[in-house]
């Protein structure tokens, strides 16, 4: 019985891996579209920041509604509304009339579907892997998520670039069309045994203080969201969001040398998905967490910033991606062992709006930073530019470089301090 729901999770997670393999072609392709539009930065900025700031905002309400009601139709629904975006998206380019505030608005409600869409299929993942097995299939969505980070960008500018934005929107739609239909038709979720002595979600609003509460009460897992939350922003401030035109800026503007960085970030994340996926070992969680994370930032980000050539830059990436598997892996294993299932579309919709609340802050921040701090900084003539030069050098985007000098060393004592203070409570409370 158990080989036959972790079969039909495989079964789930490889068609859901093709939709997500669409939906990031048009998010890339749209990314281009956008800049090359407006040649601005801060435009493409604004589109994540207007599918994350709904998303944050929406992920309070989801989970009672998650908790309440089938997750697959919630799945179905989400998807296909974003399915429709797609589509008015794909008519509206193929009219002329395809302006940027579009893509905002498409964003937005894109942003609100996946507060809903992301509970549900965290439960439906809960609900067809067994507890022994939670660590293999968080590895298998690493590598699925890495390997849609390597293959979506090389396949959107492959059929922006021949065929158009219009014919992209359209293999989006085709991916959706199949994931669902396999949801649809193929895919039977097992309802979850209610427990009477747990909280009844009565509407939206009970539903977050019930998130709340049961996190509060669960020190360890208030207290991991809390630390992800901040790890969140000092990523988002440069991996996530100036890493790209440091790249361009410090490789005179060699779009090459961009795509090999980002396809070796997706490779690292693979084989950090495979090493957690075939590692039959059991590790403590809270260490898989704290201590990768702490390699990422240590490692991948301090020689992101020292780096100066293409070859260090990879190591760069490898560095900090490789570890990134093992912090999901650690999470969902404290999540899955410690959330009653009944409980875990509020839990994870909880969990959602506050570890990633930070993501817009950090983007918006981390451009901030660069464009009026850092770079001007390494322009001028203040006495700690020369100390800072000898570590990065000198030119455009040595100001973002040092940012990610600030992030590596911050990130990871950070992390490493997190640890100390979470490993010191517990102690005292044993």
């Amino acid at each position: 019985m158990k080989n036959d729901k972790f079969y039909t999770f495989v079964l789930f997670w490889a068609t859901q891996s093709v939709s997500q393999m669409g939906s990031a072609m048009s998010s890339y392709a749209l990314t281009i579209w956008a800049y090359n539009r407006t040649h601005t930065a801060m435009s493409v900025s604004l589109l994540t920041f207007c599918y994350y700031v709904p998303y944050v905002t929406a992920s309070f309400f989801a989970g009672s509604v998650v908790d309440k009601h089938g997750k697959k139709g919630i799945m179905l629904l989400s998807d296909s509304m974003a399915a429709c975006c797609t589509l008015s998206a794909f008519f509206l380019w193929r009219s002329g009339n395809l302006l940027l505030w579009h893509i905002y608005i498409i964003n937005v409600v894109i942003g609100m579907m996946n507060a809903f869409q992301s509970p549900a299929e965290s439960v439906a993942i809960g609900l067809l892997v067994p507890a022994d097995k939670q660590s293999k299939a968080s590895g298998m969505d690493s590598f699925a998520e890495n390997l849609v980070t390597v293959v979506s960008p090389v396949l959107a500018v492959a059929v922006y670039e021949t065929v158009g934005l219009g014919t992209v929107f359209l293999a989006d739609f085709a991916s959706f069309l199949f994931a669902s239909s396999v949801l649809l038709l193929s895919i039977s979720l097992p309802e979850h045994k209610s427990e009477p002595e747990l909280p009844i979600c009565t509407s939206p609003f009970s539903g977050i203080k019930d998130g709340f509460r049961f996190l509060r009460q669960h020190e360890v897992l208030w207290y991991l969201i809390i630390t992800m939350a901040v790890m969140n922003f000092f990523s988002r401030m440069t991996y996530e969001n100036i890493l790209s035109p440091m790249l361009l800026a410090r490789s005179n503007h060699n779009a090459a040398v961009l795509s090999i960085v980002n396809a070796i970030l997706g490779a690292g994340g693979i084989v950090g998905g495979f090493i957690v996926t075939f590692d039959k070992k059991t590790r403590n969680p809270v260490k898989m967490v704290y201590w990768s994370a702490a390699i990422s930032f240590l490692c991948g980000d301090l020689l992101m910033g020292i780096g100066r050539n293409v070859f260090v830059w990879c190591a760069a990436g490898m560095a900090a991606s490789v570890p990134i598997p093992f912090i999901v892996a650690g999470q969902r294993i404290l999540l899955y062992h410690n959330v009653p299932s009944e409980m875990q579309g509020r839990i994870f919709a909880v969990r959602n709006a506050i570890q990633f609340s930070t993501i817009p802050i950090g983007i918006l921040f981390g451009g901030f930073l660069a464009d009026h701090i850092f770079e001007p900084l390494m322009r001028s003539d203040a006495p700690m530019v020369h100390i800072l030069q000898f570590a990065v050098g000198a030119g455009d985007g040595s100001g973002m470089a040092v940012m990610f000098l600030c992030t590596g060393t911050l990130g990871s004592m950070f992390c490493i301090s997190a640890y100390a203070k979470l490993k010191k409570r517990n102690h005292k409370a044993g």
